[in-house]
């Protein structure tokens, strides 16, 4: 029988440029992490014929992905920039330049924050690659023709560029970013607990990582709580010495190190991030209803928040979970659009 999807997602060649680029803030990260990436960059359709200037979306990866791999053929469904580029030719929204950095890192990602001990990937995203695709291509100029967007650590990072670097940016999409930490993170202890036990040190951990070829969820788990102490919590003195909330061995908190998570917990930030929530064009906010990480709470939470608040914004849930939530972007893509366009 053939399969009349099989050639589906080989009907549409979006133009894609891989920019290189040698970035100066991540030079001297403790993790040996290369400092020369590519950007990139989805052109719409007629950008080489004509002259005119388009906004831009700026898309984060999540957790252990990178922005190379949006232009990547998928078996199942559509590649990021396959996406947009059929938003575009079907009119559900006009045409935009979307560029996606690559920010994986030895610790498999980041939050899109500055860090000792990961690197800079906030000042990488908006000191030196914002300014990059503007100089490099017909941009439309200032933060409010500019978006971003993101999903899971994706999202979070979207969150945190609109909150801290409100200079930037005009809008903001974020599909099951990272809040409500409590729920979130702490059920991830108990596995990185074990693993690190079992491995003996952190660094031995990180060596059979990235050793081994038969890496399970314990394994990602593990890692991915390295990553976020990393973020959260580095340690100004010792960089690649990271710091964990609890004890590996009777898991108790420790309340010190557990508050500078929590100072990164966007329910925590909202107060006093209200003016460049308020200035923003379009905020749209959704999650699964079934998220595996809990992360429909602390969505729920910061959605009744901006309500008190009196900031604007849309939320939704869907009947879904943390896992393939690219079609969201059928809904996010055109919102930002209308918020950022000429």
């Amino acid at each position: 029988m053939t399969n009349p999807h099989h050639n589906r997602h080989y009907e549409m060649a979006p133009r894609v440029v891989r920019l290189d680029h040698r970035s100066e803030v991540l030079a001297g990260n403790p993790w040996g992490d290369p400092t020369s990436r590519q950007v990139s960059v989805y052109l719409p359709p007629g950008y080489e014929q004509g002259d005119q200037a388009y906004p831009v979306i700026w898309y984060l990866a999540a957790y252990t992905n990178s922005g190379a791999s949006c232009g990547n053929w998928r078996g199942f469904e559509e590649g990021v920039f396959q996406r947009v580029e059929r938003l575009i030719t079907s009119e559900a929204m006009g045409p935009v330049i979307v560029a996606a950095p690559d920010c994986f890192t030895a610790l498999g990602g980041n939050q899109y924050l500055d860090s000792p001990a990961l690197g800079n990937y906030a000042s990488y995203l908006h000191r030196e690659l914002v300014p990059l695709i503007d100089r490099q291509f017909r941009t439309l100029p200032g933060r409010e023709h500019r978006a971003v967007l993101g999903k899971s650590s994706g999202g979070y990072g979207a969150l945190n560029s609109v909150m801290q670097f409100p200079q930037y940016w005009g809008a903001m999409a974020s599909h099951a970013g990272d809040m409500g930490f409590e729920w979130v993170y702490k059920p991830e202890f108990p596995a990185c607990a074990l693993r690190l036990s079992k491995a003996g040190s952190v660094e031995r951990f990180i060596e059979q990582f990235w050793a081994s070829e038969k890496r399970g969820a314990a394994e990602f788990s593990t890692l991915m709580c390295l990553c976020l102490a990393a973020s959260y919590d580095p340690d100004l003195e010792e960089p690649r010495r990271l710091r964990l909330p609890f004890d590996l061995e009777t898991l108790e908190l420790d309340p010190q190190r557990w508050q500078k998570w929590k100072e990164h917990d966007p329910l925590e930030m909202l107060e006093n991030f209200l003016h460049p929530l308020k200035s923003l064009r379009a905020i749209h906010i959704d999650c699964g209803d079934m998220d595996e990480y809990q992360i429909q709470f602390g969505n729920r939470r910061y959605h009744k928040a901006l309500q008190r608040l009196g900031v604007p914004h849309h939320y939704e849930e869907f009947q879904g979970t943390h896992r393939r939530l690219d079609h969201r972007l059928d809904v996010s893509l055109p919102v930002l659009y209308e918020a950022i366009k000429a």
